[in-house]
């Protein structure tokens, strides 16, 4: 039982830090098994394949680069929404291995809603602070973004009741920082309302 908690708690903390960036879990992950740190569930032994780590990293790099700048970063979030949740999905069973005892259905599932809802949440905080910063806040968000996905990623493998507690702080941080931006929406556009003749 106490395994089963422990694979479930790494799966979705690995799945929330795929929905704010997609590749850096995934690489964390495959390098991981790749140096025999950890064991994936089958058939995810895939991610340890040079190849496949070696496109992950050429994504991710992409994902770096791109996310930073405030005319790409819209067209990386839209494909975002489609990549999170599949890696989320990936990752969860990825993690559960021989000792959880979860139907895989469920565990993907649980996955693709850890991974799109923290991704939907990013992405509908990104265009507040584009506006509200005049896209120069975007840089400084992504990299706090891909910090918290990194650090989140290895927590959810090394200590998986941290990354529980993370994932609560989280939550809170987010829903605290949603409710900011979009006051400050409002007040942007009640401004803009004021301004017009």
């Amino acid at each position: 039982m106490i395994a089963t908690l422990i694979a479930l708690a790494t799966g979705l903390g690995l799945s929330t830090a795929a929905g704010l960036n997609a590749f850096l879990p995934l690489l964390t992950v495959g390098i991981l098994a790749r140096l025999g740190l950890i064991e994936l569930a089958a058939p995810f032994g895939l991610l340890t394949h040079p190849l496949v780590l070696l496109i992950i990293a050429a994504l991710a790099a992409l994902d770096f680069v791109g996310d930073k700048l405030p005319a790409v970063d819209s067209a990386l979030h839209a494909f975002g929404m489609i990549i999170a949740p599949v890696a989320g999905a990936i990752l969860a069973l990825a993690a559960q291995g021989d000792v959880a005892h979860i139907h895989p259905v469920v565990v993907a599932l649980a996955g693709v809603v850890a991974a799109g809802g923290t991704h939907l949440a990013r992405t509908a905080v990104r265009p507040v602070v584009t506006t509200a910063t005049a896209g120069t806040g975007n840089p400084v968000l992504s990299l706090a973004e891909d910090g918290v996905a990194l650090a989140l990623s290895l927590l959810a493998i090394l200590a998986p009741a941290l990354a529980v507690i993370l994932l609560a702080i989280l939550a809170v941080v987010c829903v605290r920082v949603f409710r900011r931006a979009a006051q400050i929406w409002d007040e942007g556009r009640s401004n803009a309302a004021l301004l017009r003749p």
